[in-house]
C-alpha cells in the first residue's frame, strides 16, 4: 500500500519514476512508493513536467496543485498535491 502522509493542504508521498516508458501509466505499489512510468525523457525537466500532468490528470485538478518537493533530479521524487485527502487520491489512483 502507497505510504502517504496527510498534510494541513493536501497530501504527500513518495514516486519513482521510469523515463523513456511507451505510454504514461501507474504501474503500482512498490515497497510503498506509487512507481509511474512516463514517456518524457528525463532531460531538461521534460519528465518533472510529464508527471505533474499526468497526475493532475489522474486526479482530475490543477497542475499548479501539483508540487515536487525533493527529487527533482532524480528518479525517486516526494511529491505534494494541494487540495485532497487521501480517501480521493486512493480513489483516483486505484493503488
Amino acid at each position: 500500500m502507497i505510504e502517504i502522509v496527510n498534510t494541513d493542504d493536501g497530501v504527500r508521498f513518495n514516486v519513482k519514476v521510469i523515463p523513456r516508458s511507451s505510454r504514461n501509466q501507474i504501474v503500482g505499489d512498490e515497497a510503498g512508493i506509487l512507481k509511474i512510468k512516463l514517456n518524457a525523457p528525463p532531460v531538461e525537466g521534460e519528465a518533472n513536467k510529464a508527471l505533474i500532468s499526468f497526475l493532475a490528470d489522474v486526479l482530475r485538478i490543477a497542475k499548479s496543485n501539483v508540487l515536487i518537493l525533493k527529487g527533482e533530479n532524480s528518479r525517486r521524487k516526494v511529491i505534494e498535491v494541494r487540495g485532497i485527502n487521501e480517501q480521493y487520491f486512493r480513489e483516483k489512483i486505484k493503488c
